[in-house]
């Protein structure tokens, strides 16, 4: 298999590069950034001359400074075909996120290979074969965490990245997994999930990342055996096992595991979030429908008894809101949803770097194919209406795109102006408070407080998102100029007899602001006054201010999306074609699957694809192929998404290999390969895909024998 291309970004100052990523080392609190590979060239004609160049790198085997070595050698190899320029030095620089250090590995060509590590003073230090194996450890998990889903979002983050597949065979997963084995009871060390307010032995970036390798590569019985091996040790670790057996079709054994382990540990939250998930899923398990109400009421005895045990957690209240939606128990819904406590999302470490002087992509002969080479030409002056950039929730992140995910899934399915009725019912809105707001007595002290209006809460103030306020009102036309319908009858999403997505001619209600726990608890004698005003509601809450921001920033997303289906369903009627810029349909389709209208984004893909090629649009209506078990349209679809990754310099994607594996399982290897093959597209292009597969065999899945 070809290696990607490499990507050449030279520096203005020589060495610059890895003097701003020593700068950085005591900002990083994550898993790190990608490694950085420097390398000093010179002219064969100058050696006077100089120049510094770098990228950046996930995948490659950190487990010892000869494999870093290994590396350079081989950018050297591909130089010298090239003639032009010749490496006389490489730097390898990999962050070890579980001692902090940046272990570095300086080639000199010809000459010696010099390892060493960087601590957060700048100091340097002996690199040791304990701190090569946590580093090893981290690379592995990084390259699952900085890998793309296939969509390009992750690649167009940080330019000139090369990604390769850190476990290629079983060899190699078995070193990855000896290395977390002995590395698991530390692995808080790395942090965690930005949905996780405290990293323990269960929560962290390592087990994200072993389960995200179990669940890619269907290497179950792994996984089986190292959280066997580990559950002996601490009986936390059978939620993690639990969750591989679920994977592997294992129930009846997972059941037992967690019924054996919530004996031991009965207020473990892991394991009875584990235990709430499960009996969800299972609820609506078409092959038994008359158990939904006996299993959701299960899981919700599970997942209240999880917010008691964590009630700090975001993940225990998220999944109480989640069973109480899937029960339509729609005003407690609203009241946990408003319970979550809220965090600041935290990014993956990125490297920050001086502007380059130069930018060198390179496009390898393999990756060749003209519907995806013309892509960048064609996103180039794309107009996007302002209100269509305009949607904040496209940015919402962690805590935040969670908990509007519930609200957007509560919305589609009993409407927005029913959901506007159940929060005035469990909220104090803006408009009674002030009705029934009084002046307390001149003189009077309040000293008691009313349960009713405490809540559990996040963030202090408003988070880093914003608080809604800032909304126009005006119903511009999504393509730039007035909408043809009528504004006193603007259409809205409403559901009816139980029909997700139906439009009818009614306005669309703008929410009014509830009273939220900073305006009333502001301080001063009138608050402690407005506090005994409040005990008239004794069964409504205060809405946090978070959530109000989330229900304008819903009313926003729907008044757009109603507009774009009105005026489509208009230019219809009069046989007019409904014209957007590609951009646009892409924001479009993923605006309508944040709303939870599938076939409406598969349209908007479609349409953003028909004018050029999109990975985040190909990606979209990749999962109405799987729904539809649509082999062909699934294989045509992959090629071109792992063409347009390679192109990039990415062999890796675990989304990719996950979609390639499972339809292995489905079809068998034979099948998938020949539909591969029949394609009308360039040999060298179906050989990359035909790579994912011989992956699959190399991890000898279910569907690739004989």
């Amino acid at each position: 298999m070809v290696a990607p291309a490499v990507p050449e970004l030279t520096e203005e100052i020589l060495h610059e590069s890895t003097d701003a990523r020593t700068e950085v080392l005591p900002a990083l609190r994550e898993l790190g950034p990608p490694d950085l590979v420097q390398l000093i060239k010179q002219p064969p004609r100058n050696p006077g001359k100089q120049i510094g160049v770098y990228h950046h790198v996930t995948g490659v085997d950190a487990s010892s400074s000869a494999s870093l070595a290994a590396y350079i050698n081989t950018l050297t190899y591909k130089e010298n075909s090239q003639s032009t320029t010749k490496i006389v030095e490489g730097l390898y620089c990999c962050y070890n996120a579980f001692s902090r250090l940046d272990m570095r590995v300086h080639v000199t060509i010809p000459g010696s290979v010099d390892s060493y590590c960087i601590d957060e003073r700048g100091d340097k230090r002996v690199a040791t074969d304990e701190l090569w194996l946590e580093t090893y450890l981290c690379s592995v998990l990084r390259a699952y965490s900085y890998a793309d889903d296939g969509s390009g979002e992750t690649i167009r983050k940080i330019m000139g990245v090369r990604r390769f597949n850190p476990v290629t065979n079983t060899e190699t997963e078995h070193r990855f997994l000896q290395a977390a084995e002995t590395l698991f009871f530390r692995g808080w060390q790395l942090g965690s999930d930005s949905v996780v307010q405290v990293p323990n032995n269960v929560s962290n970036h390592l087990t994200t990342g072993l389960l995200k390798y179990f669940a890619t590569t269907g290497r179950y019985a792994s996984g089986v055996n190292l959280f066997e091996k580990l559950r002996t040790r601490n009986v936390e670790v059978s939620s993690l096992l639990a969750k591989v057996l679920f994977m592997g079709n294992e129930e009846v054994q997972a059941i037992r595991v967690l019924h054996d382990a919530v004996k031991q540990s009965p207020m473990d939250y892991t394991m009875l979030d584990t235990q709430a998930e499960f009996l969800k899923k299972k609820a609506f398990n078409p092959s038994n429908p008359e158990f939904k109400d006996e299993r959701l009421r299960m899981s919700l005895g599970c997942a209240d008894r999880s917010t008691i045990a964590a009630p700090s957690e975001f993940g225990t209240w998220a999944r109480l809101a989640e069973v109480y939606v899937a029960r339509e128990d729609w005003e407690n819904a609203l009241t946990t949803l408003n319970s979550c406590p809220m965090f600041t999302y935290q990014d993956k470490d990125a490297p920050i770097m001086p502007e380059p002087r130069e930018i060198h992509l390179p496009t390898l002969p393999e990756t060749r194919l003209d519907e995806i080479d013309s892509e960048p030409e064609s996103r180039y002056g794309e107009q996007v209406h302002p209100t269509l950039l305009n949607l904040r929730a496209a940015q919402y992140k962690g805590t935040f795109k969670h908990a509007y995910s519930i609200l957007t899934e509560m919305t589609a399915k009993i409407g927005w102006d029913q959901l506007l009725k159940i929060r005035s019912n469990v909220f104090v809105m803006e408009e009674e408070y002030r009705s029934e707001k009084q002046p307390a007595p001149q003189g009077e002290q309040i000293h008691q407080r009313n349960a009713s209006t405490d809540v559990l809460r996040g963030s202090p103030g408003p988070p880093v998102n914003g608080n809604g306020d800032e909304h126009e009102d005006d119903d511009a036309s999504t393509n730039g100029h007035a909408s043809t319908a009528p504004s006193s009858t603007a259409p809205t999403l409403v559901a009816e007899n139980g029909v997700r997505g139906s439009v009818i001619d009614r306005s669309l209600e703008k929410p009014e602001h509830t009273i939220t726990p900073e305006e009333v608890l502001g301080g001063g004698e009138d608050a402690e006054a407005t506090e005994e005003s409040l005990a008239r509601f004794n069964n409504k809450r205060l809405c946090e201010r978070w959530l109000d921001s989330l229900f304008m920033v819903l009313y926003e997303d729907l008044r757009i999306y109603t507009i774009w289906r009105t005026e489509m369903a208009q230019y219809r009627a009069q046989s007019m074609q409904y014209k957007k810029s590609a951009e646009e349909w892409e924001i479009l389709g993923a605006l309508a699957d944040r709303l939870h209208h599938p076939q409406e984004a598969a349209e908007a893909y479609r349409a953003c694809l028909n004018i050029r090629f999109s990975p985040k649009a190909l990606t979209g209506i990749l999962g109405e192929f799987e729904k539809e078990k649509n082999t062909r349209e699934i294989v045509a679809a992959v090629i071109r998404l792992v063409t347009w990754q390679y192109r990039w310099y990415s062999e890796f994607s675990p989304e990719l290999l996950y979609t390639i594996r499972t339809l292995i399982e489905d079809e068998g290897a034979v099948k998938v390969r020949s539909i591969i093959q029949a394609t009308s597209l360039p040999q060298n292009v179906l050989d990359l895909t035909h790579h994912y597969a011989a992956l699959c065999a190399a991890f000898r899945s279910s569907g690739t024998e004989g």
